[in-house]
């Protein structure tokens, strides 16, 4: 047996691995009697990277066609992850550097933009009919990505208990979807704002196409730049807030409660980590999406939301944890790219499509190990008096219109 052969197999020795090591040669490994995945070498870099591998080394590997794999992405996860060994999904050095991470107006429009303006036929090709980028609400398991979409913008509604002639702002507005369904089902008079050029040319098209000129407005504008001078009645942030960074949060939340008129309501909805203190994905996978796909975001414990939330003055009336949620909703995306790999990859080029591919399953992955959460928090601003009314129940946003 070749030197490099041996190695491998001491390695991964009895870990029964289903899966067999293709080295750049042409020689196969096998690592159980009976391996169902191929993990290719494609050369000495792919080798380095499976000698002594992490999850973000992995992942930069199969970025950069050193190391790639047969069948899907879910298939390899648990695999990536008994090769990797003992995960470490804490803080790490990342915590430094991204603490560090000045989340000013500019760096966080390059930002926006690294991750966002990739092309909105990209994004179209993957995510439901009306390009909603954030978790999914699955009220049964046969719902389809397109429904559980719906489900879960008139949920945001409901909590926010949207009414008639309300002003009401979405704070990172993505391609339209919830400005234009509460504008049309609710009757508001709805405002979203975005830093990414591609969705703010997407919704005003839309906003033309549906004659909502009158019902939706939408700008390029930094949340932090808002006036407060007319305040909003119900406020949403759905997936934004990641961008914002932990040592930031008072200003955030500072912000919505300037903007918010006594009385009103705030549904915050982002994702979170479920350890405490835990600042990264650990192992190299953080530095991966840093580095890749979502440069200045960071993730906190979802206490430190509501404690930021508190300090800025903000009452916290529900909490809901929409973990398995987002698992399903990006084994979805993940799925929906795969079978559209070649016109993604005519899109945006092969490198592209892996590190989409490759970001997306790894995070599914950690929302179905438990790693990361999503929670929908809805708060309000309560009326001098301190009062802030609210139904004595949950059953109003669950109650069919």
């Amino acid at each position: 047996m070749p030197a490099i052969q041996r190695i491998i197999t001491d390695r991964y020795a009895g870990r029964d691995l289903p899966i067999t090591l293709v080295l750049p040669d042409g020689a196969r490994v096998p690592l159980s009697p009976a391996p169902a995945i191929d993990v290719v070498a494609r050369n000495w870099k792919g080798l380095r990277a499976l000698s002594k591998p992490g999850l973000g080394t992995l992942a930069r590997a199969y970025v950069h066609g050193d190391v790639d794999f047969t069948g899907s992405a879910r298939g390899i996860l648990d695999v990536a992850e008994s090769l990797v060994g003992t995960v470490d999904h804490g803080a790490d050095g990342l915590v430094t550097r991204w603490k560090q991470f000045v989340h000013q107006h500019r760096s966080n429009q390059r930002n926006i933009a690294h991750h966002y303006d990739v092309s909105n036929a990209f994004y179209r090709l993957w995510l439901d009919e009306r390009m909603v980028y954030s978790c999914a609400y699955f009220k049964t398991a046969s719902d389809t990505l397109d429904q559980a979409q719906v489900n879960k913008i008139d949920h945001i509604c409901r909590k926010l208990r949207l009414a008639p002639g309300e002003r009401f702002l979405d704070i990172g507005c993505g391609w339209g979807a919830l400005v234009l369904h509460a504008a049309q089902n609710y009757d508001v008079q709805a405002h979203g704002i975005t830093l990414s050029k591609n969705q703010f040319e997407h919704v005003s098209r839309e906003i033309e196409a549906r004659g909502l000129g009158g019902k939706v407005t939408v700008e390029l504008r930094d949340y932090l730049d808002l006036p407060e001078d007319a305040p909003y009645d119900k406020v949403a942030s759905v997936g934004m807030f990641e961008h914002v960074g932990v040592a930031r949060f008072l200003k955030y939340f500072g912000k919505i409660y300037r903007v918010l008129k006594p009385g009103g309501l705030v549904l915050n909805h982002g994702i979170t980590h479920n350890a405490l203190g835990a600042d990264s994905l650990g192992s190299g996978i953080g530095d991966f999406v840093e580095e890749y796909v979502f440069p200045g975001g960071e993730l906190t414990h979802v206490s430190k939301v509501i404690e930021s939330m508190a300090g800025a003055g903000l009452e916290s009336i529900d909490a809901e944890a929409r973990r398995e949620h987002y698992a399903r909703t990006l084994w979805h995306w993940v799925e929906r790219l795969e079978a559209r790999a070649a016109e993604a990859i005519r899109e945006v080029g092969e490198e592209r499509f892996r590190v989409w591919r490759i970001y997306m399953a790894g995070s599914a992955h950690a929302f179905d190990r438990g790693w990361l959460s999503l929670w929908q928090i809805l708060a309000g601003k309560p009326l001098p008096d301190g009062s802030l009314p609210h139904p004595l129940t949950r059953d109003y946003m669950y109650a069919t219109r």
